[in-house]
């Protein structure tokens, strides 16, 4: 009789058990799944000059550094811009929750100094309900070349310029990634007969990976007459470069017509062609560390 007893209690908890596995995985199908979201549409925060819809993941420093040779049609003596005359940057980004990213750096060229702050607005999801990323960017920079050689500064407000993007991009698969910027552009100052103040132009920018740690990166920086005074003086940019990956760090090597290396320096002012040789080979170099 006791081992009857027995029987029916063991039969029960076990009816007990399973009954509660059932509701868990009927809570479980109608609980919301987490989301995947796509990962390195760009393998770097740049694409060559521009900013890429990316930005670094959590708690994490990004070192970088940039390098601009002197332009091919220098010449055999000039060892076609290896010479110089260099431009270089170098730029410190950080991210505390792998969505809001700020940075600075310095550039030797017109000895601009620059602060920024990047949000992810969108991100793109795996299962397709969210098709596209937006990264919002907005980034503000000081000329503190000396006032002998600019000018038309009439006080220290003058120096500052500002940029504002939405980076609007896709990754459509493993291999390519697209992406499009509308910017607006804001100087406080111009030279004389140059540029206006505020200045619309757009930015697209791809990549295309060849193996796991190769890619060919591109970006065109469009300008539009009706912005500009002076059109014929400067010239779109346009940069065709080669991305690779080798550990922590990610060297991209590029030719370039532009000089300049903030939006505020490449897009308005790009001031040689392909035309006539006027481009020049480059370099970005970033390390990422943990902190």
């Amino acid at each position: 009789m006791k081992y009857l007893i027995l029987f029916t209690c063991l039969i029960s908890f076990s009816t007990k058990i399973f009954a509660q596995d059932d509701l868990l995985q009927s809570l479980d199908s109608i609980s919301p799944k987490k989301k995947d979201f796509v990962i390195a549409t760009f393998k770097s925060t740049r694409v060559v000059n521009a900013h890429s819809i990316d930005v670094v993941g959590r708690r994490a420093l990004d070192f970088r550094i940039a390098h601009r040779f002197g332009p091919f049609n220098s010449g055999f003596y000039n060892w076609y811009g290896l010479d110089g005359p260099a431009t270089i940057k170098i730029s410190l980004e950080y991210s505390f929750d792998g969505r809001l990213m700020f940075g600075i750096g310095r550039s030797s060229l017109q000895k601009m100094y620059e602060g920024f702050l990047k949000y992810r607005l969108l991100r793109q999801t795996t299962d397709g309900k969210m098709p596209l990323s937006i990264t919002l960017l907005s980034s503000m920079n000081m000329n503190m070349q000396k006032k002998e050689t600019v000018t038309n500064y009439i006080d220290f407000n003058s120096r500052f310029s500002y940029a504002h993007q939405a980076i609007i991009g896709r990754k459509f698969n493993e291999k390519l990634s697209l992406q499009v910027s509308p910017t607006l552009i804001h100087y406080n100052t111009i030279g004389i007969s140059e540029q206006q103040n505020t200045m619309f132009m757009v930015v697209g920018a791809g990549r295309f990976k060849f193996t796991r740690s190769v890619a060919l990166t591109f970006e065109y920086g469009l300008r539009f007459k009706n912005m500009t005074n002076n059109y014929e003086k400067y010239y779109n940019s346009f940069s065709l470069g080669i991305d690779i990956e080798t550990g922590g760090h990610v060297f991209q090597m590029f030719v370039s017509n532009s000089i300049g290396m903030n939006e505020v320096q490449f897009l308005p002012y790009t001031s040689s062609s392909w035309k006539d040789g006027g481009i020049r080979l480059g370099f970005n170099v970033s390390r990422i560390f943990g902190i």
